[in-house]
């Protein structure tokens, strides 16, 4: 529908009233006109593109610009400043520091106490992208197999657990430090084990295997300037190969028989030679007491005869009445003796008289 100016009965606002575009939209536009003339006076004053103004404007942005240098160092990180990209070959502690702001200088802080952990030999199922939980560990054969002193093969998994001791050196002397940490754990874990027996790693050789290589790993690492602490060096298994495990049980089993049999053995020696030389002694003993009896008989025997010639030297005939006596004495001992006279007088029997038997006869009435 269209209205004409003139006809004010065809208006649907009435005639002058709430029509914004009405006969009042002169007097709007009017006071719209005052408001942007007004506003445009008030901030004509301000000259942006004055010299002083845009001297101002220059100092804060300079100000707010420096004030980006300030950088705060937390107690877990060390500070690393670079210039212009490059690291100046120092390190900041905990606090807070300042440097050139970006794009001449720039901060990094990043942690150093965080214990970091590399598996060597296996993969665990975090690594692999199973749940912690699980038991998907992962076998690297090129990493686990190793020889041995005595020329065997053992596959053996360990963790290496490092820290941060110099956040520079770590992040600039070396291309990738994770890399360098665990091929170099992998190499002197593989000269430890080879200058060792393959049953003292099985057995009682694990603690010491683990100084020695956090040892000598700590070591060449300095030499590198790696900027990396070894916390410690983690043996998870020491086995024999899967392929071979079979055999090896076998052997195993042959060398602790050996190992019985031969204590038992040890055993029966112990038993025996104590015994056999506490015979010995007992023999040694019996000998010498012997031998000394013997001597002490023989040098009375002798002292005895010197005695007796002693005697005979000082007093002959009763002496050879003695000896006499005493050897008669021992010859006629005893019973049934018959005596003759060999005079050749006489009958030639000397009459008997059994004194023994009567002294028997006496004695049982």
């Amino acid at each position: 529908m269209n209205w004409n100016k003139n006809n004010n009965n065809n208006n649907p606002w009435g005639p002058g009233g709430n029509n914004p575009w009405g006969s009042g939209g002169q007097s709007n536009n009017a006071d719209f006109e005052d408001s942007i003339k007004k506003a445009r006076e008030k901030f004509g004053r301000f000259k942006i593109g004055g010299p002083r103004n845009i001297s101002i404007l220059i100092i804060v942005a300079l100000l707010i610009w420096l004030a980006t240098g300030f950088y705060r160092v937390e107690p877990d990180e060390q500070g690393i400043e670079l210039l212009f990209g490059k690291w100046n070959q120092t390190t900041t502690e905990p606090g807070l520091h300042y440097f050139f702001p970006t794009p001449i200088g720039k901060a990094m802080t990043p942690k150093v106490e965080n214990v970091r952990k590399i598996n060597v030999g296996y993969r665990s199922a975090s690594e692999l992208g199973f749940s912690a939980g699980s038991n998907n560990d992962r076998n690297v054969l090129e990493e686990s197999l190793m020889l041995t002193g005595d020329q065997n093969i053992v596959d053996v998994n360990f963790t290496v657990l490092y820290k941060i001791k110099d956040a520079g050196k770590f992040l600039f002397k070396l291309r990738n430090p994770e890399t360098t940490v665990k091929d170099m754990s992998e190499s002197v874990m593989r000269e430890v084990v080879g200058q060792r027996d393959l049953e003292f790693l099985l057995t009682g050789g694990r603690q010491e295997v683990e100084q020695v290589v956090r040892s000598d790993l700590q070591v060449i690492l300095d030499e590198y300037e790696s900027g990396v602490l070894i916390q410690s060096i983690q043996l998870q298994s020491v086995n024999p190969p899967t392929l071979v495990i079979d055999a090896f049980d076998e052997v195993q089993r042959a060398r602790q028989d050996k190992e019985k049999l031969v204590n038992e053995a040890n055993s029966y020696l112990n038993k025996i030679v104590p015994n056999a030389r506490g015979d010995a002694a007992k023999l040694v003993q019996e000998a010498t007491a012997y031998k000394e009896q013997v001597i002490k008989q023989a040098e009375g025997v002798a002292q005895n005869f010197i005695d007796v010639y002693n005697s005979y030297k000082d007093t002959k005939y009763v002496t050879r009445q003695r000896i006499y006596l005493e050897t008669l004495t021992e010859v006629l001992e005893g019973p049934n003796k018959i005596i003759l006279d060999s005079t050749g007088e006489g009958q030639g029997v000397v009459p008997y008289l059994p004194l023994n038997e009567l002294n028997k006869n006496k004695a049982n009435n």
